[in-house]
């Protein structure tokens, strides 16, 4: 192409061939909703016992997080922190979310 005239090679278009012959198809079972796989949980119900019971770590045991709930029961909700902030978090979550 060095050396072609600016006219020549806009008269010059290339052959493009498109052969999308694609069939793939999504096979796997274990996908819930958009967010993912997993368990769903209503946003409002952890929200409550993060709420009242936040310090002793309700919410995590509802969310099925046996380990942190035990570390939020034994030290008050991480001293409170823990719990205002998962309070917050579980606020701006959409509803039904998945764990």
């Amino acid at each position: 192409m060095c050396g072609l005239q600016v006219e020549e090679l806009k008269s010059a278009q290339p052959n493009i061939v498109i052969n999308n012959s694609n069939v793939n198809t999504n096979t796997n079972t274990n996908v819930a909703g958009v967010y993912g796989a997993g368990k769903q949980k209503n946003k409002w119900v952890a929200l409550a016992l993060c709420f009242f019971l936040g310090v002793l770590g309700a919410h995590r045991f509802y969310e099925g997080k046996v380990g942190t709930g035990i570390l939020y029961f034994f030290t008050w909700g991480i001293f409170g922190i823990g719990a205002l902030i998962d309070f917050f978090i579980l606020l701006f979550k959409p509803n039904p979310y998945y764990v």
